[in-house]
């Protein structure tokens, strides 16, 4: 039995999909967790975290946490459930899966996750390892950085980045593509450090946000174009002398091919295809070439268009040229999963599958899977995630949800909007519940979070739900009845990962969090996990893949049938879903609102605080117009994801979103989404 502390102050980890992956200390009084603050001793935390995290006590005792499992009893949609026990739970479960899988087969059982809780474990572990040995069809878990990751990928081998602990070193930030002060507040700390020694810090996005008005310059750009700016710098360097020749040909292949392409773009190009003005082109490029150590944050958002992988892998280039990986605080950044990567293989298990061609599904493409997938779908199991808000084209995601030959099963902390449409609902416990492994895309740390209470009612988390699960149909002992302590082993294996060495069990139970390293400076340059083992600005396996083998612009593939292009980034209280039903944040987001440039509500004959319909062929929502100068005429951006709100009018903004698949990596397209704007009738508007 794990003993808990009462009162005082314990150490944990943040769960939620977030690159800060924050070290917390968690206050208890009377077993009651009342306040949550960063713990001072994180080497990259250093006592700071954002006011999400610090309501965690108000999400952990929220008064509407499930606390038991819950059967359907009225029509989907309606909410109707009776309590149950687990044993119940178990056996309608494992009755259906039987039943699907003698039927039609084991595919027609699809599970659903992404990463509401981080945690190795409950989010990547035993889950996995199940579906794998039952043979349900696989999940392409690609809806967040799937092809920024692929793009960056192509250059550089892997996710593999600077340490963000070097940029206090650096001389010039461009943040391209990322709110980093509602999404990273971690590296606006380092780099304000920077700052401080002379830094200059500029950001580039499609939306004048809070890390605009923090940055000392902000550069304001059409949707998808980014690509064609990073090739006017290109062309710019180039030109004018600024490229390390001697770096270029140590480290790098491809450069004559990248230089040809690069020579399409001069600034006019450039600001033709980006909106941005010619001189600012040769500023930034200027300013790019000539300031060493110069670091570059790719964000997320930049990635979800339809040349989203192209677009990163471009802006991955970049360094290379002016030769930035060579200088401490100099290089890139898209993610840094590469340092303290786990051993996914051993601990998921896909050997376990009976059919190793077994279908996969790509997660940004659940309304096809649910409406029109043969063979149909027949078992949906949702846990880590809340697809009747995340997932695109709503209106056939809960078309195929509102299905009555389609059973599911959503496992939560809350009764969601996925819930809806559920026949059974499980618990889910807290992290604060559980033993669980935690490592950063965006830092080098990896961290043990013990449990610091116990489950809440009768919840349990996904570990044991499908662990418990597993034995309950008769799946072998050998490979399910195992413990938390024991997956944690077999994921921390450093023959997967060098630089895990030393990182055991024991020792993170002892220090909570060590870093993945083995005293050397990454990336190494000349010895990437590329097929050449260089940077490569010329790559032969994308021309394999039948792509561009080097760094181009493409233009968004959504039909200009409407006149906006609509952008549905992250807003600073939420994350996507999560969050989004606390009071306290509520309260701070106030509504959904959608940006739009004065030019345009004058011609439309809006004004600013109007509620307008906003819509195209996929569906329709209503939001409140803000009007100004923060997005570029026929630009629109609209942050955050409310859950359904009939009495306040909110309505999930993925029913405009489309399901298309971006140029790489199976990534989501969310951002590639053209619009209408419609004036509300007098009656409507409120």
């Amino acid at each position: 039995m794990t003993a808990f502390t009462d009162n005082g102050v314990v150490r944990s980890v943040c769960p939620f999909d977030c690159p800060d992956t924050c070290g917390l200390h968690v206050t208890l009084q009377d077993g009651r967790v009342i306040g949550v603050t960063g713990d001072p001793d994180h080497p990259v935390t250093r006592g700071a975290i954002c006011n999400k995290v610090r309501q965690l006590p108000d999400r952990v005792h929220h008064p509407d946490r499930l606390l038991y499992p819950m059967r359907r009893t009225g029509p989907k949609g309606s909410q109707q459930f009776e309590r149950i026990s687990w044993d119940e739970a178990y056996e309608e479960i494992a009755r259906r899966m039987a039943s699907v899988r003698d039927e039609y087969g084991a595919e027609a059982i699809l599970p659903y996750s992404f990463y509401g809780n981080m945690g190795v474990l409950n989010a990547e572990g035993m889950d996995r390892r199940f579906f794998h040995r039952l043979g349900a069809s696989k999940l392409d878990r690609t809806i967040c950085n799937a092809a920024g990751s692929k793009g960056y990928s192509y250059t550089m081998g892997g996710s593999i980045g600077i340490d963000p602990e070097e940029t206090v070193h650096t001389k010039l930030f461009l943040i391209w593509g990322a709110n980093l002060v509602s999404t990273n507040m971690h590296q606006t700390m380092l780099a304000t450090e920077a700052r401080k020694k002379g830094a200059r810090i500029i950001h580039i996005d499609v939306h004048r946000n809070r890390t605009s008005s923090w940055a000392d310059e902000f550069i304001l750009l059409r949707p998808g174009s980014d690509g064609a700016l990073a090739l006017g710098m290109m062309h710019i360097l180039i030109r004018d002398g600024y490229v390390n020749d001697e770096f270029v040909k140590q480290n790098t292949v491809g450069y004559e091919e990248l230089k040809l392409e690069a020579a399409k773009y001069p600034p006019a190009v450039a600001a033709e295809l980006t909106g941005i003005p010619v001189e600012k082109i040769e500023e930034l490029a200027t300013a790019y070439g000539t300031t060493t150590p110069s670091f570059i944050r790719i964000g997320n958002g930049l990635q979800h268009h339809d040349n989203g992988g192209m677009i990163v892998r471009t802006i991955a280039c970049l360094p290379a040229l002016t030769g930035q990986w060579a200088e401490i605080g100099g290089g890139a950044m898209k993610g840094n999963s590469w340092y303290s990567r786990i051993n996914n293989a051993a601990i998921e298990r896909e050997d376990l599958l009976p059919d190793p061609d077994v279908r996969t599904v790509n997660m940004n493409q659940l309304g096809d899977a649910l409406t029109s997938l043969e063979p149909a779908v027949r078992m949906l199991f949702v846990y880590n995630s809340n697809p009747a808000i995340v997932a695109p084209d709503q209106s056939k995601v809960r078309e195929g949800l509102m299905r009555e030959d389609l059973f599911t099963v959503v496992h939560d902390l809350f009764l969601t909007d996925t819930c809806k449409y559920a026949d059974i609902v499980l618990p889910a416990t807290a992290h604060l519940e559980n033993l669980d492994l935690y490592s950063s895309y965006w830092h080098h740390y990896v961290q043990i979070s013990k449990p610091i209470k116990p489950p809440a009612g009768e919840s349990k988390s996904n570990f044991t739900l499908f662990k418990e699960l597993a034995l309950r149909i008769g799946f072998e002992p050998e490979l399910f009845d195992l413990s938390e302590e024991d997956m944690i082993r077999i994921a921390l294996d450093s023959r997967h990962n060098p630089l895990l060495k030393d990182i055991t069990f024991e020792a993170l139970m002892e220090h909570d969090w060590m870093k993945a390293s083995d005293g050397t400076r990454y990336p190494k340059t000349d010895s990437l996990p590329t097929p050449s083992g260089k940077i490569e600005l010329y790559s032969e396996s994308m021309r394999g893949a039948g792509l561009p083998p080097v760094a181009t612009y493409t233009p968004l593939a959504e039909p200009e049938k409407y006149p906006f292009l609509l952008t549905t980034g992250p807003n600073h209280s939420y994350i996507n879903s999560t969050f989004a039903n606390q009071a306290k944040l509520q309260k701070l987001e106030k509504k959904p609102v959608l940006h739009m440039h004065a030019d345009d509500a004058e011609r439309l004959e809006l004004v600013d605080g109007e509620r307008v319909l906003v819509r195209n062929d996929r569906g329709e929502v209503r939001l409140t117009l803000k009007v100004g100068g923060d997005v570029l005429p026929g630009v629109l951006v609209t942050q955050g994801l409310w859950w359904d709100d009939e009495a306040e009018g909110f309505s999930a903004v993925n029913a405009l979103t489309p399901q298309r698949l971006a140029d790489m990596g199976g990534g989501a397209t969310f951002f590639s989404n053209r619009v209408e704007v419609v004036k509300l009738p007098a009656a409507d508007a409120n």
